[in-house]
């Protein structure tokens, strides 16, 4: 489909009514913008699935006018997804110098760095997306590089202001921009796209360096080793780790491939400031003593591969907890993976470990990156737009938003909670919700994108909870009756050696529906096999009250 772009028309293709795969775009006329391609990690309803990431069907249909990806920020909820947008629609991206860095890594796995056009951009460039002009602004958050987006169009100005916090001491700069912010605010605003992940967090979000001081402290009190996970892309905190083991003369160690590679481009773009000989290699650290290694790992949440889940459970090739070694976890915790983590930290503790984990006052070592109630109403402020969309939350943090607009005097009207799909068109300085476009989920399993949908997955949940029971049956091509008796095989729905009685009736029972249905002469090998279904599936439930996922196969001689 395509819309009728004679006015502007502002989506959201991911990363609404959801925290994670963010994905917007914007479209006047012949030209579309699209903003950031973000990923999410799955739960367990999804079995196999390795990436969520947003369905492009609407960019794909009208490729021809999308002139470019602008990319916000490096997180992963953000670019994610990239790698998967251009094997299938090859665009020029936009985006700050670390952004890019991190971009390229993804790009280079996936085998499609030489064929990219990535262009670095800051808060002083402009693009020139045929009739929308785009400029920047610059912002803090939890990792450097973050920019805010302006799209100068000719039904007025949209801007977006990708993932924020007013941390007035950062790690390292820019410091947020207020004089920029405040002097496009001046300029006018007629749609503001403003996040919302803490929007039902009143005051105001710590400074990052406070997080610095905490983890400092844990370094000097700790006797032995000390581990420490965080989010690898979370460069600002990566800092303070390593300026915490120069402080306590402590060799860093590297744990997980992601952390490599973020810490290798940062460090080679300036990022990071690391000590020549700070950095040693896993299998170096018996050389050492306890109290003089740290370690850098991933795994903050709970990932079943990650390093830290390695550690805690032994399984890591190089390094093993001891007891006493301290394990600090610098990270809060994405909704969703809160069972995955805590079960990383009950392991930890059966090492022996003095686990310091939890966000807040309650450990100090982790703050968030986004802007609390205030500071969203300090950015409403300084932009004073005329409407809000806001983006980036589940839908209580986007309604939270909407009432913090409404404080500071923007009408309960002129703000969008919008789905995913959701379009607002402006159209002679109205905006009014308009059709909907393609959107969901685009399910990454290997090397599959796409090819994972609702059948796949009900299949895989049965065999799940259920287990799958296989019937082989050998016909007689000539004469259509079984050959020899047929043969049962249970995956996953009971051990055989321990439900003989129960196998034996079954294979009874299909005994006598195979001879019903030869009797009858049937040769509809599809009508066999769904009657097998049919008649086996409503005995082994009424035996069991189970519904293993029951497979016939059908041998012809």
């Amino acid at each position: 489909m395509s819309l009728t772009a004679n006015n502007l028309i502002i989506a959201a293709l991911g990363g609404v009514n959801e925290i994670g795969k963010n994905m917007y775009m914007l479209q006047y006329h012949e030209d579309i913008v699209v903003i950031d391609c973000g990923s999410k990690f799955p739960d367990e309803s999804l079995p196999g699935v390795d990436l969520i990431i947003p369905d492009i069907t609407y960019l794909l249909e009208n490729q021809s006018k999308v002139k470019g990806l602008i990319v916000t920020h490096g997180h992963e909820d953000h670019i994610g997804g990239i790698p998967y947008l251009l094997k299938q629609l090859n665009i020029p991206v936009y985006g700050a110098s670390l952004t890019i860095g991190l971009i390229k890594i993804k790009l280079k796995e996936h085998g499609l760095l030489r064929d990219a056009e990535l262009h670095v951009i800051d808060a002083n460039s402009a693009i020139k997306a045929g009739a929308i002009q785009v400029s920047f602004f610059s912002t803090s958050h939890s990792i450097p590089d973050c920019l805010g987006i302006v799209f100068q169009t000719p039904e007025g100005n949209v801007v977006h202001t990708g993932d924020f916090k007013f941390d007035m001491s950062p790690v390292s700069g820019p410091y947020p921009d207020l004089h920029r912010m405040a002097d496009i605010g001046k300029q006018g605003v007629k749609v503001l796209l403003s996040e919302s992940t803490n929007a039902e967090r009143p005051g105001f979000t710590p400074s990052e360096r406070l997080v610095g001081e905490h983890i400092l402290d844990a370094f000097v009190r700790a006797d032995q080793r000390v581990f420490i996970s965080t989010f690898a892309s979370n460069v600002n905190r990566v800092q303070q780790i390593v300026d915490a083991a120069v402080e306590t003369g402590r060799k860093l160690v590297l744990l997980g491939r992601s952390m490599v590679n973020v810490v290798s481009v940062a460090k080679d773009l300036g990022y990071l400031n690391i000590p020549e000989d700070l950095l040693i290699e896993p299998d170096e650290t018996e050389m050492y003593p306890a109290s003089k290694i740290s370690v850098l790992c991933t795994g903050s949440q709970g990932e079943p591969m990650a390093a830290l889940s390695r550690l805690a459970s032994s399984r890591h090739p190089h390094i093993e907890i001891s007891p006493g070694d301290t394990v600090i976890i610098a990270a809060g915790p994405i909704p969703g993976n809160e069972r995955n983590l805590s079960r990383v930290i009950d392991n930890l503790y059966v090492r022996g470990a003095k686990v310091i984990y939890g966000s807040g006052s309650s450990s100090g070592m982790h703050v968030s990156g986004h802007g609390s109630q205030e500071e969203l109403k300090l950015m409403l402020t300084l932009m004073k737009p005329e409407y809000l969309i806001p983006v980036h939350g589940e839908f209580r943090m986007l309604y939270q938003h909407r009432l913090l607009a409404e404080s500071v005097g923007i009408p309960n009207d002129n703000v969008f909670i919008i789905r995913n799909g959701d379009t607002v068109e402006i159209e002679r300085g109205k905006a009014l919700l308009g059709k909907a476009i393609p959107s969901g989920n685009s399910l990454v399993d290997g090397l599959g994108i796409g090819d994972v949908g609702n059948i796949v997955l009900r299949d895989r949940r049965q065999l799940s909870s259920d287990g799958m029971l296989i019937i082989v049956t050998t016909l007689s091509k000539t004469e259509g009756h079984m050959l020899v008796a047929p043969e049962v095989i249970s995956r996953g729905f009971v051990f055989v050696r321990d439900s003989e009685a129960l196998m034996s009736q079954i294979l009874t029972r299909v005994n006598s529906v195979m001879d019903n249905l030869t009797d009858s002469e049937m040769s509809q090998w599809n009508l066999i096999k769904q009657t097998l279904k049919d008649q086996i599936g409503k005995f082994i439930y009424s035996q069991t009250k189970r519904r293993p996922m029951i497979l016939p196969i059908i041998i012809e001689v």
